[in-house]
């Protein structure tokens, strides 16, 4: 089964007693994990970690002994309740000892199965969708709405009021992963004290110097042409363990916001007001480049940039060569890209 939207928030704080497997997969590997820590937490109660009802397992150790999966699901807890089987690493190499899990309807307890970005082919992915006592659960990189409401419920927790404008700011500046995210709004809570306040100018001190202000600076260097310091950047980026895919899309959604300046221009309105009035904010740093851009980039440009950075997307996830490679290319080819005004 595949719960929806409306079902998500009630299916992780209480899952059925009917539901044997749960698997989490998609891109957000931080988003994965929160999920599977919110199961289990809903499960086990208290600190999520009682020793006598959570089994822990890695696809590495399935591997060597391919019975423990099913083992360990069937087990009865020694000090009652039901227990919590988390794997952490899985592909399609379980598929088979899953659905042995399945056909058994072990009695009562729950297995968790930590994936990554599974195809629609994938065999794990089917099982899990298709069995009636089974669930998949898509994790995918969230949007602004999602991230607006992450930003608020993180400062509530706290007491700390923040203004509208920093919500922006944080909603266009902060990471496509579930985790990091939680990272950085953590250490924004902690900037602010309980009770505090955050304005614009503490989001931006706060997370202005995040893997997000990196990303923004190496696509305002591709779009410039400025090859040099994108291969550079790149590096860093990668190295700090930045996916190639997040890379591309950040250069989309810059793509799409010179689009859309450059209809507000053709409406009437100066580069300058537009680079200024853009929301999310623009961090201050980058407001003149981004209106030098607006001109640079017009939008019969701007519209072959996107077909571009979208094939490369697509060629990371289905040709099987190298994504960082991939993105490379594209990025630090992209600032010779054919309709700049004033060349031919």
């Amino acid at each position: 089964m595949k719960p929806g939207p409306a079902q998500l928030a009630g299916f992780l704080k209480h899952p059925p007693d009917s539901i044997a497997v749960v698997l989490l997969f998609g891109p957000d590997e931080g988003l994965v994990h929160e999920r599977a820590d919110a199961l289990t937490h809903a499960v086990l109660g208290g600190t999520g970690d009682d020793p006598f009802r959570l089994a822990l397992l890695t696809g590495d150790m399935l591997r060597q002994d391919p019975a423990r999966l099913a083992d360990e699901a069937g087990a009865l807890s020694l000090m009652g309740g039901r227990r919590v089987v988390r794997l952490r690493e899985a592909g399609d190499a379980i598929t088979k000892n899953l659905s042995y899990v399945l056909e058994q309807k072990p009695g009562g307890g729950l297995v968790v199965i930590e994936a990554g970005d599974l195809a629609k082919s994938s065999s794990l992915r089917k099982l899990a969708e298709a069995a009636a006592n089974a669930a998949a659960i898509g994790c995918y990189a969230d949007g602004p709405r999602e991230i607006a409401q992450l930003i608020r419920e993180s400062m509530g927790r706290d007491r700390i009021s923040i203004t509208d404008e920093a919500v922006e700011y944080l909603t266009g500046n902060l990471g496509e992963d579930r985790g990091v995210t939680r990272q950085e709004l953590d250490k924004l809570c902690l900037f602010a004290g309980p009770g505090g306040r955050i304005d614009l100018e503490a989001a931006i001190a706060s997370v202005g110097d995040s893997s997000a202000l990196d990303l923004d600076t190496v696509v305002y260097d591709a779009l410039d042409g400025h090859a040099a310091s994108v291969e550079a950047a790149l590096t860093r980026l990668f190295l700090e363990g930045q996916s190639a895919v997040a890379i591309l899309r950040a250069a989309q959604r810059h793509a799409q916001r010179l689009h859309l300046a450059a209809a507000r221009i053709a409406g009437g309105d100066s580069a300058d007001t537009v680079a200024r009035g853009m929301r999310p904010p623009i961090f201050y740093k980058l407001v003149d480049r981004f209106r030098s851009q607006i001109t640079a980039w017009p939008p019969e440009r701007t519209q072959r940039l996107l077909k571009l950075l979208l094939q490369a997307e697509l060629e990371c996830k289905t040709t099987g060569y190298p994504e960082e490679t991939i993105c490379r290319h594209i990025l630090t080819l992209i600032g010779r890209l054919p309709g700049r005004p004033g060349r031919r």
